[in-house]
Formats: structure tokens, C-alpha cells, sequence
């Protein structure tokens, strides 16, 4: 048998084993079944990767548009963050973090305060994005009984937003297909309107005159009010101006209200700096940090709280500590990871670098997305979106099937097409993804 024959066969072998014994996420499991018919939804066997690609088992590359879920911001497997994780490795590869503390672990922490400007001075670690929007809910709700207010166990979200798929972030996420089968066990939060950019400076007036009044009605009963700044991605990467962010922080301070930001997606340099909200020049009191804080190479979640939330803990009780923990919270190897990612982001050039890869990606899909009959095409540092309002329901499986053909790992959102690229895409890489989009919407639409 021929080499390209045996890789084949590889590929498939993999894409059954894994059908046969892995229950994949975010997925309706029936569409991948069974293995080989022409009509199932494939799996895409990735044998390695390196940089903007990811490479099948017969050797053909794949562009990740996506960054895997928004997770590998420089490109996969990047030399310095690959390095620092190894030399870790040599030294200390776990250790609890109650009662016990490591370097890794406190380095982290305090490059995380200096970037904050000494305003978030306390970092509580996790283990993934949901589980980080579980601590900074449970914080506030005990922040509050501490400090003498125990009715104050309400939250506040927007419409579109998404913070994670366990209980408690399900409650403060507004996508139905995700949160309709657990309704049941959910606590609800009060959603208010979506600032929405694409619907003009009505959104913004009527999500703020919506807050302002149910603060004024409510705030003895809400410990928080969480926000996905510039982008509530999941929702369809929907878009809000920095003032919207401005007067969120003004109405949580004027009526005793925590401020939690939730930058799992949008951190780390997505939206053109290295914190989403910096676009307000305001902070939160919780900010959560997680995907692409370790470069997509390790789970790590942070939680960074001011020092008047940390010191509302401190007492001599136990039970107001915040006794929260997860097995491998500030596991040394993610925490040098992400130490080894955050040098990379304070490297001179890089807003300017997020910027130009941003801003070419908006300028090559702007033709592609006028040629559709596209709405909203929109930018918010290195993530470009457009809508299709005119698309098939079933739009979203099919270009993620024909975009495999042309070499391109794209998952659209409804409607929605966008690119998140690794930042260390060239630009001979950006004409390649735009051009595989460009043949994926001819194929499906």
C-alpha cells in the first residue's frame, strides 16, 4: 500500500477509535455517526501542529482561524512557551496550592497585579473559563454576606452573554441552546438588554437606562453584575463601544455594586490590549482570565480581585474564608506557561503588531463578505466578524465541513462567520484564510 493510502487509513482508524470511546464537546454526537457514511459530520484527526496549522495524519495543513476554541494565541506549540514549560517540568510538576506555595505561582500572580496597576492584587487559580465565572459569582455572594449584606445574592448579565456551561455560569449566560435542557436547575440572573453595536447608539442608551433602573429598584439584592467586555463572543461575537463599559462601572460604584469582567475570550490581547476593559480606562473589582493565558498549552483560570474584596475574607472564623479549591489550582507547569505568555505581551510592538494583523484580516474579508450580500462586518482588535443574515440554519455545519476541504479549521456561530487568528500568522497566511473563506461561502451559499 502507497504512503498517502496508509495515512488515509490512519486518519480514518483514528477519527473511529475516537467515535467509538470519546464523547466529543459541544456536539451532537448523532451528526458524527456512523464513522465513513458521506453524510456524517467528519472529524478532522490532527496528528500535530505548529504555528498558525494544525497537520492531519496524511500530512495536509490545516489554517486554525479559530485558535482552537480561542485558546493558542501565538500559534500552536511557540518555541519560548513550549521552553518554559519544560524547563518547569525539571524542577516541579504539581504541588497543592492550600498550605503550600511555589515560584511559578506567586510569579504569576504578581506580573498579573503589576499589569493592573497594583489594582487587582490577589489571584485566586482555577482550572478552566466556567470555573473561574463560579468563583468570581460565589466571591461576590460572599463578599456581600461578609461584609453585612446576606440578601445580596442577585446577579445582573446582558442578553447574548456567556460565561461558561456549569450551573452557576449558566445562570448568567444567555444562549438558549446551551442553557434550555438545565433550566430547571439553574438560579436565574436578571438579563437586561444587549449594548449591541450593529442596532447603533439606541442599544447602548436602553442597556444603561435598563441597568440604571434595576439598580434602583434591586440593588440590595445584587452581589454583581457580570460583563464579557468589547465582545459577548459566543453570542455571535456582538460588539459594544467602551462607553458602555464606563457607565456599567459608574452605576456598580453609585449604588454598592461589584463589577465582575469576564475576559476568558477577549484577554490577553484579542481585542488590540492586553486587558479587553482597557479600552474603558476603568477596572472591574473580579476580572476573569483563562484560554489564552498559558499560549493554548495548558488549563489555567485566574480570578484577580481588589484588596478590599480579598480582605473581606480575613478573619479568624473559617467559614468567612473562601474555601473554594480545585485539585490542581496554580499547577506550576500552566503557571510558568503563563508567565512565559504574558512576557511575550509586554514585548515592544505588539499592540501595533495586533493591530496590522487585525486590520488585514478586516481588509481581505471585506470584498468576501460585500460579495455574499454580508451585514456588519466588524473588527475588534485581531477578531473580525460578519453576519449572513440570508444563510441556511443548517449554514454552520456545512461551512465547517467545506472550509476541511479547503484547508481551513472554521466553526461559524449561527450566522455568524469570524476569524480569532494565532497572532504569528504572516500575511501570506492571512491572503491563504481569507481566500479558503472566500471558497467555503461559494461552496455552501
Amino acid at each position: 500500500m502507497e504512503a498517502p493510502a496508509l495515512f488515509a487509513q490512519e486518519a480514518t482508524q483514528w477519527e473511529r477509535r475516537s467515535l467509538e470511546a470519546v464523547w466529543h464537546p459541544c456536539t451532537q454526537m448523532q451528526r458524527h455517526l456512523p464513522a465513513g457514511d458521506p453524510n456524517a459530520l467528519p472529524l478532522l484527526p490532527v496528528a500535530r501542529a505548529a504555528g498558525p496549522w494544525l497537520y492531519g495524519f496524511d500530512g495536509r495543513a490545516y489554517y486554525d482561524a479559530i485558535s482552537s476554541w480561542w485558546t493558542t494565541l501565538f500559534g500552536h506549540r511557540h518555541p519560548p512557551i513550549i521552553a518554559a514549560i519544560k524547563e518547569q517540568l525539571d524542577t516541579l510538576d504539581h504541588v497543592l496550592l492550600a498550605g503550600c506555595t511555589h515560584a511559578a505561582a506567586v510569579e504569576l500572580a504578581e506580573r498579573l497585579r503589576a499589569l493592573t496597576g497594583g489594582q487587582l492584587g490577589h489571584a485566586f487559580f482555577a482550572s478552566d473559563g466556567a470555573s473561574a465565572t463560579e468563583i468570581a459569582l460565589k466571591m461576590a455572594a460572599h463578599y456581600a454576606r461578609n461584609r453585612g449584606f446576606p440578601r445580596k445574592t442577585g446577579f445582573v448579565c446582558f442578553a447574548g452573554g456567556y460565561h461558561g456551561e456549569t450551573i452557576g455560569a449558566l445562570g448568567v449566560t444567555d444562549v438558549p441552546l446551551f442553557r434550555q435542557a438545565y433550566e430547571p436547575l439553574l438560579r436565574p440572573a436578571t438579563i437586561l438588554p444587549c449594548p449591541d453595536a450593529r442596532l447603533g447608539p439606541p442599544a447602548l442608551e436602553r442597556a444603561v437606562c435598563a441597568l440604571r433602573s434595576h439598580l434602583q429598584a434591586h440593588a440590595e439584592e445584587v452581589a454583581a453584575v457580570i460583563v464579557e467586555p468589547m465582545v459577548q463572543c459566543a453570542g455571535g461575537m456582538i460588539m459594544h463601544s467602551p462607553e458602555f463599559l464606563r457607565c456599567v462601572r459608574r452605576l456598580c460604584d453609585e449604588y454598592g455594586v461589584l463589577l465582575i469582567f469576564d475576559e476568558i475570550a477577549v484577554g490577553c490581547g484579542r481585542t488590540g490590549r492586553l486587558f479587553a476593559h482597557e479600552h474603558a480606562g476603568v477596572r472591574p473589582d473580579l476580572l476573569c482570565l483563562s484560554k489564552g493565558i498559558t499560549g493554548g498549552t495548558l488549563p489555567l483560570a485566574v480570578v484577580l480581585t481588589t484588596d478590599e474584596v480579598f480582605e473581606a475574607f480575613l478573619d479568624e472564623r473559617i467559614e468567612r474564608g473562601f474555601l473554594h479549591s480545585h485539585s490542581y489550582t496554580g499547577n506550576p507547569l500552566a503557571c510558568r506557561a503563563a508567565c512565559a505568555t504574558l512576557a511575550l505581551l509586554e514585548e515592544p510592538g505588539i499592540p501595533e503588531r495586533l493591530e496590522a494583523l487585525g486590520a488585514a484580516f478586516e481588509r481581505a474579508l471585506a470584498p468576501i463578505a460585500a460579495q455574499h450580500g454580508a451585514a456588519h462586518l466588524r473588527r475588534c482588535g485581531t477578531l473580525v466578524a460578519f453576519d449572513l443574515p440570508k444563510a441556511a440554519e443548517d449554514f454552520p455545519r456545512r461551512a465547517a465541513v467545506a472550509a476541511l476541504e479547503h484547508g481551513l479549521l472554521l466553526r461559524p456561530l449561527g450566522r455568524t462567520v469570524y476569524v480569532m487568528p494565532p497572532y504569528e500568522t504572516r500575511p501570506e497566511e492571512v491572503d491563504f484564510a481569507c481566500e479558503a473563506i472566500a471558497r467555503t461561502l461559494v461552496d455552501v451559499l
